[in-house]
């Protein structure tokens, strides 16, 4: 079974691959480096789980307008 995701985390993400996504490659810690830098966000859980979900796009390659 997949893992679920809400839809605050998977939209945020969106915007950001949209507008930062050669920023970004298939290294978690690099993103998260990177997210930093962008996003401010007092929530460490937020900020990983954004994280985690541009790292996993990043590694399958799946394009954002299958997702939608």
């Amino acid at each position: 079974m997949g893992r679920v995701r809400n839809t605050f985390i998977k939209r945020n993400t969106r915007e950001i691959i949209d507008k930062f996504g050669k920023d970004f490659s298939d290294n978690f810690e690099d993103n998260k480096k990177v997210l930093g830098k962008l996003v401010k966000t007092n929530s460490k859980k937020i900020r990983n789980r954004l994280t985690g979900y541009i790292t996993y796009i990043k590694k399958k390659g799946i394009s954002l307008k299958k997702i939608e």
